[in-house]
């Protein structure tokens, strides 16, 4: 069973910058992709970035190309998303989750985060 504890987000002003931590645990059979997810008030779950366990190129939505990062430190089994120049419509409750595939479909994802509170204000 993979076990995935969040930590960082807040609050923060537009254009400011945040960190989320993403620490996984138990076994990692099956399990070969991990990712962050958002999901905004009345909205559903979306994936925006995404990167294999054992390395290689990582993949970013549109909507935060060019503003965010995701990476890892495989030696502390940690996933990291570094969030730069950040906009109101970044709000929402982020998730990392691991999976099989690349796809970032949440329904393909089995194990997930707790969730943590993005709020950006202006």
């Amino acid at each position: 069973q993979v076990h995935l504890v969040q930590s960082g987000g807040g609050e923060v002003q537009v254009g400011g910058s945040l960190t989320l931590s993403c620490t996984r645990s138990g076994s990692a059979a099956a399990t070969n992709y991990w990712a962050w997810f958002r999901q905004a008030p009345g909205k559903p779950r979306e994936g925006i970035a995404g990167i294999p366990i054992t390395g290689g190129p990582s993949t970013l939505s549109a909507s935060v190309k060019g503003r965010f990062a995701i990476s890892q430190d495989n030696a502390k089994n940690t996933l990291y998303l570094q969030m730069n120049n950040l906009k109101p419509e970044d709000t929402a409750i982020y998730y990392c989750a691991a999976g099989q595939t690349r796809q970032l479909n949440p329904r393909l994802f089995q194990h997930w985060g707790q969730g943590t509170q993005v709020t950006v204000s202006s």
